[in-house]
């Protein structure tokens, strides 16, 4: 049984204390086969922009796929990626998939036969930010670099930088960062990193 999971945005380089020791490979220069925009403002980082899997808008982006240990099953899988993503890494808590839509509840989608791999999972979270535009997802990300209850480099302006590092390219990014160098009066995002923690 071979079972991967689809990764894009800071899965890539983050996937977890969990998921990580059961890599056996990884294969890069994935197409997503969904599009994807900074459509939802995240609990766990402080209200910041993250990318989710969208119908209108956004756009298809490079993933790579985590090809686990062959001894790992889907349901193994599925609660190794719905941990790491819902940070209840080490917890031994169980996905269960929802008989209900909740705007709050983390679906994880499987594929089948996607890229010769049996099985390659994603996790899917529906949008929240209501008239999503460059502007408001600037105002989420700063609010989320200046406050002191979100964890370092868990903010948003970081998870923007992480996302371009990655070679992730969505319609709304560039304005998205434009939007955020203007509001803080400053020529880089580790600038506006700076600022918002206090240090210039």
């Amino acid at each position: 049984m071979s079972v991967g999971i689809l990764a894009y945005g800071s899965l890539i380089e983050d996937p977890g204390v969990e998921i990580e020791p059961l890599i056996q490979k990884r294969i890069n220069n994935i197409i997503t086969p969904f599009k994807i925009e900074f459509a939802r403002s995240s609990s766990t980082r402080g209200g910041a922009p993250t990318v989710v899997p969208v119908v209108e808008g956004g756009s298809t982006v490079s993933a790579t796929i985590l090809v686990l240990n062959e001894e790992i099953t889907i349901e193994n899988a599925q609660d190794l990626l719905w941990r790491r993503e819902t940070r209840k890494e080490g917890s031994g808590k169980h996905y269960v998939h929802p008989k209900t839509y909740s705007p709050n509840k983390m679906v994880v989608e499987q594929i089948v036969g996607f890229s010769g791999l049996e099985t390659v999972l994603y996790t899917k979270l529906p949008g929240n930010i209501d008239d999503l535009c460059a502007t408001k997802l600037a105002t989420l990300a700063i609010n989320s670099a200046k406050s002191s209850d979100v964890d370092i480099d868990k903010d948003g302006i970081s998870y923007l930088i992480d996302i371009k590092k990655q070679g992730i390219t969505t319609p709304l990014i560039d304005e998205y960062e434009k939007e955020v160098l203007k509001s803080l009066n400053v020529g880089s995002l580790n600038e506006a990193l700076d600022v918002c923690r206090g240090k210039k």
